[in-house]
């Protein structure tokens, strides 16, 4: 676990305000990392925090979600049902270009002399505004202030405003407005661009060919349109721009179009005073296989709406969003206002990333960036749909929606690996799996199972049956339940269990195991919730069971099969050591010794070879740990403890989905400050840029996980089974903590504070949870404040380590120990040889 400050971040440059993250100087050595800190988007489309005068940029990306091309996945040695299908997110077109010269000379951020610098991503507003002082070369002071938005209202677009003053003498002011195709036509200002690592698989494979093949192009006035087709996916795009002007300044225009760049030149004769700004009205639309002509007349449409008004209205749209997304879904923790700080940047990335999808997925970076090429994983489910279901339950509905539209490859999928039902892509964008190493990517056969928890806590918190049967979302339970009752097996061995085999769980440090805990765990409840459903469809609505059944040619004798299944799902545990194993062969290995571990080897899949990693007690990311959450109330309080220890020793946050949930569950088992201790990494792990790769964008899911570690975590609450429980455990540290979670329609704002719950029906009539053992029902203009008693459970001080677990006995009588491969470094070839010396 990384060890942080109470506030890691550098105040000075990055002052603390509650509702924006600012900024105050100008550091191209981190300039990765700011742009993806201050992008803007809307779960279509996402615009790095790049300057708009576009040198000294690190990745300077323009993403729409889910907008990709494919390649072919050429493996050294093949195999039937490989992956075969790569996919990765495009960077479309950038339109956020406006290049600045005064007296010829240009502004670059980077190399200028900054009078005064500041810029903020404003929580509240939706925007990214900067303010520059420029003292050019020749002693002339140069005002430039800056306001990017991507809306949140009108998925197609952006608008950004660049307002241009000469404080003290005239000057000559050329502004130069572009869209420039950087996928395919790096400029001369893209250094470095190619830099980047090639070794390490969290980031997005390149294209060695051309991408975006040009279609279409357009200059009317000082209005633009590219269009183009992807080169394999077929997927096409149109990139639409409008211009205005206004000065009363002197000032001429000229224009350029060509495949890869549409340009406005405004050539101005400034005054000192008299400002000059430029307004690009931007517009995107892309489909699957729709003429980029079409599109191109969908860009104008938009342009011509926003023309056709004020252009503040969309400013004050933007706010009016934002104002009711803060209201159902902002978390206070009053006294901490760096924490708050970051609470509210992460809450904002998730809107970012996931508002606007519009039946679209939600990518592991969002619109950030192109880390994980683009892709969409199993974490939607697990760490970002809890905050949809219980603050924006159509955003969830959307989300799953996309999944359900996934069921026909999924099918497809589960038949090539000789399964029934269905089985979802690991990761992927299109539908197909692009997950080239199968052992630690195929093989995660749980994201069925995720899939299914994710769909049965939105319809429990919503209640919104009809996406079940309507609209045929229940088809995802009975597909993942059949292929959980093909992929197991019974065995009798005094008892008769079910047992699933040759699968690989959440931690990617152990791969291909039988009877991996959360996965057993997970198909169970899978199970579970797929005879509970069709049963209860059957018994409501024999018309809709049958059609249902009739449609997937669904027999009785199978459901019976699924609760037999679910019923006798083998669950290990360890008598000796009192814990449940991870898998049945985990705990014969010997342990991993990451307390003498070099800090410069994590993560360790960056420096061992995954053979080395798979021979080890050792964890990349809560698995056990995870299921001790997702499925709570089939573990006892005592061993919940023990599974935690044990494997929170041995766990090495490699990952960033694994503070959050190591957070929540050490609040849990009395872990008090080790709970906080997570929290924090996961709060800052982009903003602190813990794991070194943030500049590939935002990890999503983490920023779902900092919601559900305040929530279900801090806030304790639970929602097993459509039962809705609060047990707090609110950190010494704070005075208290207030959360707002959405149930069956009625919005309920939750304040914990050392001594008492307050219950507040914010929207809707009334709710129904449960405080401590206590059942409550809140009514709205009636609040409810719950004392608490006094919390006498354990507590427990530090962190478990693998020296709490050393010397302990597996049960054939050896005794554990903890050791690490040796280290060594690379031979070099021009070293020399230790014997020739």
């Amino acid at each position: 676990m990384i060890t942080l400050t109470p506030d890691p971040l550098d105040r000075e440059r990055f002052p603390i305000d509650e509702w924006a993250l600012s900024e105050t100087s100008y550091d191209a050595d981190s300039a990765g990392l700011t742009e993806t800190l201050f992008a803007i988007g809307n779960g279509y489309l996402g615009m790095r925090g790049g300057p708009e005068e576009g040198y000294g940029w690190h990745a300077n990306g323009t993403y729409i979600n889910g907008f990709h091309d494919t390649w072919a996945i050429r493996h050294a040695e093949e195999a039937y049902a490989f992956a075969r299908v790569g996919q990765t997110i495009v960077n479309v077109p950038d339109s956020k270009l406006i290049k600045l010269y005064v007296d010829d000379e240009p502004l670059i951020v980077g190399e200028a002399e900054c009078v005064h610098y500041e810029r903020i991503l404003d929580f509240r507003n939706g925007t990214l505004q900067r303010d520059i002082e420029w003292r050019t070369p020749s002693g002339k002071h140069v005002s430039i202030t800056s306001r990017r938005m991507v809306s949140f209202t009108d998925r197609h677009l952006a608008i950004l405003e660049y307002e241009v003053t000469m404080l003290d003498q005239d000057a000559s002011v050329l502004l130069s407005s572009q869209i420039l195709n950087r996928q395919d036509w790096v400029d001369e200002y893209a250094a470095s661009a190619d830099a980047q690592p090639v070794d390490d698989p969290r980031k997005a494979a390149a294209f060695s060919e051309r991408v975006l093949q040009p279609r279409f192009k357009r200059a009317d006035g000082s209005r633009f349109i590219l269009g183009y087709r992807a080169s394999n996916s077929g997927m096409t795009i149109a990139c639409g721009v409008d211009h205005r002007l206004t000065t009363d300044n002197d000032w001429t225009e000229s224009s350029q179009i060509e495949d890869d760049l549409a340009k406005q030149v405004y050539a101005v004769h400034a005054e000192a005073g008299k400002s000059i700004k430029l307004v690009k009205v931007i517009s995107y639309h892309t489909t699957n296989s729709v003429p980029t002509r079409e599109l191109a007349d969908r860009c104008e449409r938009t342009l011509d709406r926003i023309e056709s008004r004020p252009l503040e209205d969309a400013f004050t749209a933007q706010r009016d969003w934002l104002d009711a997304f803060w209201a159902r879904s902002d978390v206070e923790v009053p006294g901490h206002a760096a924490q708050q700080q970051a609470i509210r940047w992460n809450l904002f990335q998730l809107a970012q990333a996931t508002a606007r999808t519009d039946g679209g997925g939600i990518a592991a970076k969002g619109v950030t960036g192109s880390g994980y090429g683009g892709h969409y994983f199993w974490d939607t489910e697990i760490y970002v749909l809890p905050f949809l279901t219980y603050t924006s339950p159509d955003v969830a509905r959307n989300a799953l929606r996309f999944r359900h539209g996934m069921l026909p490859a999924a099918r497809e999928r589960a038949a090539e690996l000789n399964q029934r039902g269905a089985l979802f892509p690991w990761r992927t964008i299109n539908g197909l799996e692009a997950g080239a190493y199968y052992a630690a990517g195929t093989a995660q056969y749980h994201i069925d199972a995720d899939v299914s928890h994710a769909l049965s806590q939105y319809v429990s918190a919503t209640g919104d049956e009809d996406f079940l049967i309507r609209d045929g979302a229940i088809d995802i339970l009975v597909e993942t339940a059949r292929m959980w009752a093909d992929l197991g097996f019974w065995r009798e061995d005094g008892t008769r269990s079910f047992h699933v085999h040759g699968v690989t769980g959440p931690d990617e440090y152990t791969t291909v195991v039988n009877d991996n805990l959360f996965t057993n765990v997970m198909a169970r409840a899978n199970l579970r919730a797929a005879v509970r459903r069709t049963r209860g469809l059957m018994q409501r609505d024999p018309d809709a069971f049958r059609a249902m059944a009739s449609r997937l040619h669904l027999h009785e004798d199978e459901i019976v099969e699924w609760s037999e299944a679910a019923e006798s799902m083998y669950i290990g545990y360890d008598e000796d050591l009192g814990i449940h194993p991870q898998d049945s062969q985990f705990l014969e290995k010997e342990l991993w010794d990451l307390e003498n571990t070099p800090p410069s080897k994590y993560p360790l899949l960056l420096h061992f070879h995954p053979l080395v990693i798979y021979r080890f007690q050792v964890i990349k990311q809560a698995d056990v740990v995870l299921a001790l959450l997702l499925q709570g109330d089939e573990f006892g309080g005592d061993v919940k403890r023990r599974d935690f220890e044990y494997y929170d020793a041995l766990t090495t946050g490699d990952s960033t989905l694994s503070a959050s949930t190591q957070s929540i569950v050490a609040a849990e088992v009395g872990y008090r400050d080790l709970a906080l201790q997570y929290f924090n990494s996961a709060l800052f792990v982009d903003l602190s840029d813990l794991h070194h790769n943030a500049s590939d964008g935002v990890h999503v899911a983490s920023a779902g996980g900092v919601w559900n570690a305040l929530v279900f975590g801090f806030g304790g609450m639970r929602d097993y089974l459509g039962t809705f429980t609060i047990d707090p455990r609110l950190p010494e540290e704070w005075e208290s903590l207030t959360f707002r979670v959405t149930l069956l329609g009625a919005r309920l704002r939750v304040r914990t504070e050392s001594s008492s719950v307050t219950l507040t029906i914010e929207e809707g009539a009334s709710a129904k949870v449960s405080v401590c053992g206590r059942e409550v029902e809140v009514f709205a203009g009636r609040p409810i404040r719950v004392p608490l008693l006094v919390d006498d459970s354990p507590t427990f001080e530090g962190a478990p380590s693998t020296s709490d677990i050393e010397g302990a006995l597996r049960p054939d009588g050896s005794v554990i120990t903890a050791t690490m491969p040796m280290i060594t470094e690379r031979y070099d070839e021009t070293d020399t040889p230790p014997l020739a010396e």
